[in-house]
């Protein structure tokens, strides 16, 4: 069986980094490859994919030619993105080479969570994808331009699709469909061991790399003034 690149793809804020590392170590139970291994191994690697959860953010073709590489030598692997669809990745996807799993979420959770996210990062004096969101509007405009990210993903016959709100109120149920995807018996006991791991209970404790922070559903209605929620809504369709 040839090796397979798989690419776990989320909107931002939407249990991005634990849908990564579920699907990582998933991909390792049924025989893959770490891929923080394989980016130690393999220096032309460390450019295109990040240390931490081995984000390969736009999909280039230059930089997916690169992460191929160690598909090429027979090793299966798991990477990241919150990027849009390119036609290199349809491509890829559509032959078969390239199998992508994408994580959604409401919208203005989403929205919520990025707006939180900047705040904490600004007033401990860092900067990251967020801190720049320092009012409604640009966290609106932030999040619109990630529905059309949405639109394309979740359109793509051979995408599996899942919401981060199905995903923590029905673990078990998910995640069997996500093993399903993946080629693998959820009922096997590596597999069981996986999915105990980032069962959201544990992840929530763990934190780190998962995104956990408040992950309370519809929180958006007690934060938002009512003004605020209709525009959203309207944004948001």
């Amino acid at each position: 069986m040839n090796a397979v690149l798989y690419l776990a793809v989320g909107m931002p804020r939407a249990g991005s980094g634990w849908h990564y590392n579920l699907m990582h170590d998933l991909v390792v139970a049924g025989g893959g490859s770490d891929a923080h291994e394989m980016r130690r191994r393999w220096f032309l690697l460390k450019p295109v994919l990040t240390e931490v959860n081995l984000n390969i953010r736009a999909l280039s073709s230059k930089r997916l030619a690169v992460a191929q590489i160690p598909t090429l030598l027979g090793h299966s692997y798991t990477i990241k993105t919150h990027s849009a669809l390119t036609p290199i990745a349809r491509e890829l996807i559509e032959k078969g080479e390239l199998r992508a799993s994408y994580i959604y979420r409401d919208p203005r959770a989403a929205l919520l969570s990025a707006l939180e996210y900047g705040e904490r990062a600004r007033e401990a004096g860092r900067n990251n994808a967020f801190s720049h969101l320092e009012s409604f509007a640009e966290g609106l405009d932030f999040v619109q331009q990630y529905l059309r990210i949405w639109e394309d993903w979740t359109t793509l016959e051979e995408v599996h699709c899942m919401r981060y709100e199905d995903l923590k109120g029905n673990y078990a149920g998910e995640t069997a469909k996500l093993a399903e995807f993946l080629g693998l018996d959820a009922g096997d006991s590596q597999v069981q061991a996986v999915l105990a791991k980032h069962h959201p209970d544990q992840a929530a404790k763990e934190r780190k790399g998962q995104h956990f922070q408040h992950g309370e559903a519809e929180r958006f209605r007690k934060v938002f003034s009512g003004e605020e929620l209709k525009r959203a809504n309207l944004a948001f369709e």
